[in-house]
């Protein structure tokens, strides 16, 4: 046994043993499944996926209890933020997604994920973890394809999918809306103008937005303004005097400004429900590429800043600035990626009905047939399912599966919009009917197409059917551009990871692991899409990881400067002591800082476990005898360790079983640290060097059997110490715990 142990030169080797014997799979014993969280298929290891230990910990552990333990691998296209990063990776050459046609946009982004994907899995294998990469499933796969496009189907033929205009969240950079997850809300102090309009005097920080106002509102119980309400009133603007109507609204606060807001339902969420409260028209004044239209008159063409610029200058001059607060702070929403701010605005989007489809979800949820770890987490996602309204399910953007709707062209050329590139490079926006006529075929469209929108109400609505191929009924058909939420295909992720005959043994599945951050998002829709294909619960518990953060407690990001490779520590330390200092001292569900502090701790534990092993081993010869001196009081010491080395385990098992793993591992540290090596092996020491047979084998036994316990957080050295006892062709992975 070498004097010292060295990770780097052993970690490699004993995982490629583990692979070449296929350790990773077993079919013998009661199936444990677990479904691997997705990561990006183009990602490379940060921190965070650090905490995917977790569930290598309950496989290896499931494993050593005799269980059949499966753990299924897959990676996620990642619709919008693998295209964000393509689109970075263009800006470089200095191109954009302008520049292509969809088709070769597509091809492009799937080369370059192809290009870019197996790095976070060659990562993970240094981590040690013990998934069956056979099984690898891509969410752009054939067979999940279908699946998606089947639910799909179903769902629309059964009227829980429907086609509406919606204010949504739109990043006009990134070219798509965003759901309530990827956006993210911001303090900043912004101009606060208060304007002059009619008899009233109004704040708002958007006085660019004014030429889409339909009414403006008070509050019912407000003293000031009760005579206006239901009145018209003559407001002074920039394009001519109007009319517009005063509302009564309790979403009014009075103690904001004066208490009168503007109403623009095309431009504001609040403003947007209140319209549909009051009957308000909805006037859009921005466009999706963030600059006003021609119902602004002079100011059409100018970005949103532009125009707000422009507008104050103007009002000024006109003396409809009633003052100006040059320092109020508010809350903005941006986008998570860009960081720039989102325009609330008013696209058609395909949407889920989920009243009735959330309802078998939080009952199956109140009856704990899904459980939740920790218990907190259960209270959180059935608040947010209550609240959970109609789910957007489109995304304005080519990376992705395209959603399998065909709008008939045929009587509609003049009402459908798009934009494409012509085989000549040339970049075209309008109606089909205008590119007809000027000597373009539909195929040509086609074949360029870059984006379309699709009037959908009354005499514009254009015919549609859902079908996965385009219709081949004589009639010209173009498809729609927008591709599904990657919420919508990963939230069927158990769908389509295991084989078909799998569904008999292992379905449901044993437990979700992931971060609570998007347990509403992605763990709620599992269960929603499970319980509506398959009526059926997708696994049976869940179990919400702890959140990486820096020694200090702060969410690591670059631009703050605290990252920590995973990487650069297992170089450093080894696999072993960077996975124990993710669990060790840690509660589930909250934060796991991880400092290089600790990550050296761990690392002196593992040289602990090894230099334990290697004092046993070392005095085990074939001139073993007895040493009769003090035999009655190393008799008592053995007899006190057999007896706390079974309470030991007890709790052991108890706290694996119950998901307490920090506190699993705590215990075995606590044992074998301070009294297995610090109080027994040193009551035990000379008579273990003088060849007392029962002290060394008690010792052994003890140590293997720790060695076991501590395995599915430390597999290297577990397994590199077990084989040093049992031999290099055993491994521990085949024995019972």
């Amino acid at each position: 046994m070498e004097p010292k142990y060295n990770p780097l030169q052993l970690e490699e080797k004993l995982y490629q043993e583990w692979e070449k014997k296929s350790l990773s799979s077993v079919n013998k014993g009661t199936p444990f499944t677990i479904l691997m969280p997705p990561p990006n298929a183009n990602a490379s290891l940060h921190a965070g996926h650090g905490m995917y230990t977790m569930e290598d910990i309950m496989i290896r552990y499931k494993r050593l209890r005799g269980f059949a333990s499966l753990w299924i691998p897959g990676t996620d296209h990642a619709g919008f933020e693998t295209q964000f990063v393509y689109e970075k990776h263009l800006s470089k050459k200095d191109k954009s997604r302008f520049d292509f046609s969809r088709q070769d946009l597509y091809n492009d982004i799937h080369q370059f994920v192809k290009d870019n994907s197996g790095l976070i899995y060659s990562q993970f294998k240094r981590l040690g973890f013990l998934a069956d990469w056979k099984r690898s499933v891509f969410t752009l796969d054939e067979h999940v394809l279908k699946t998606v496009l089947e639910t799909f189907t179903k769902m629309e033929k059964e009227g829980y999918i429907y086609k509406d205009e919606y204010i949504v969240n739109y990043c006009t950079h990134d070219g798509t809306s965003l759901s309530e997850l990827e956006t993210v809300h911001v303090e900043r102090k912004d101009p606060l103008y208060y304007l002059k309009y009619g008899p009233f005097i109004l704040a708002t920080v958007r006085p660019e937005t004014k030429f889409g106002d339909t009414a403006v509102a008070v509050h019912p119980k407000d003293k000031r303004y009760k005579k206006w309400i239901g009145k018209e009133i003559e407001v002074e603007g920039l394009l001519g005097k109007f009319k517009i109507k005063v509302i009564a609204d309790e979403m009014v606060d009075m103690k904001f400004g004066t208490g009168v807001v503007k109403i623009t339902p095309a431009h504001d969420p609040n403003d947007f429900e209140a319209g549909k409260r009051h009957g308000l028209e909805v006037k859009k004044i921005i466009n999706i590429d963030g600059r006003l239209n021609e119902l602004t008159g002079p100011y059409a063409g100018l970005k949103v800043k532009q125009a707000r610029e422009k507008v104050v200058e103007d009002l000024k001059k006109k003396g409809l600035i009633e003052k100006i607060d040059e320092n109020y702070i508010h809350s903005v929403t941006v986008c998570y990626k860009c960081g720039r701010d989102l325009e609330p605005t008013i696209i058609p989007n395909w949407f889920i009905k989920v009243k009735e489809l959330k309802k078998p979800v939080i009952d199956v949820i109140n009856k704990e047939k899904i459980k939740f770890f920790p218990k907190r987490f259960k209270k959180q996602i059935l608040q947010w399912l209550e609240v959970m309204h109609d789910w957007p399910i489109s995304r304005q953007i080519v990376w992705g599966i395209r959603i399998p709707v065909w709008y008939l062209v045929n009587d509609n050329e003049n009402k459908i919009w798009l934009s494409f590139i012509d085989r000549k490079g040339q970049f075209k926006k309008g109606t089909i009917s205008q590119y007809l006529g000027e000597g373009y075929q539909l195929d040509e469209i086609k074949e360029g197409l870059q984006q379309m929108t699709v009037p959908i109400y009354k005499k514009e609505s254009v015919k549609y059917i859902v079908s996965v191929n385009e219709p081949k009924d004589g009639q010209n058909w173009i498809q729609e551009t927008d591709t599904f939420d990657t919420w919508f295909s990963s939230g069927q992720w158990p769908l389509v990871t295991l084989k078909k005959e799998e569904y008999k043994t292992r379905f449901p599945t044993d437990v979700m692991g992931t971060l609570s951050d998007i347990l509403p998002f992605w763990v709620s829709r599992m269960i929603m899409f499970s319980l509506y294909v398959k009526k059926e619960i997708p696994f049976k518990d869940v179990y919400l990881w702890s959140k990486v953060v820096d020694s200090k407690g702060q969410k690591m990001s670059k631009s703050k400067g605290n990252v920590i490779n995973p990487i650069d520590l297992v170089n450093k330390y080894g696999a072993d002591a960077f996975r124990a200092s993710l669990i060790f001292g840690t509660s589930p569900g909250g934060n796991v800082p991880l400092a290089e502090e600790k990550v050296i701790g761990m690392r002196n534990f593992t040289n602990k476990i090894w230099n334990i092993g290697r004092f046993i081993f070392m005095n085990k010869n074939s001139n073993d005898k007895i040493q009769m001196t003090n035999q009655a009081q190393n008799s008592k010491t053995l007899n006190d360790l057999t007896k706390e080395f079974k309470e030991e385990k007890k709790k052991y098992l108890k706290s694996m079983d119950g998901y307490r793993f920090s506190q699993a591992l705590g215990m075995v540290y606590e044992f074998i640290w301070h009294r297995f090596a610090d109080y027994y092996i040193e009551q035990l020491k000379d008579g273990v060097i003088n060849g007392n047979i029962e002290a060394r084998k008690t010792l052994e036994a003890v140590y293997l059997e720790n060695l076991k316990m501590l395995h599915p957080f430390i597999p290297f050295v577990t397994e590199a110490g077990w084989k040093v006892f049992k031999g290099k062709d055993s491994s521990i992975l085949n024995e019972k715990l």
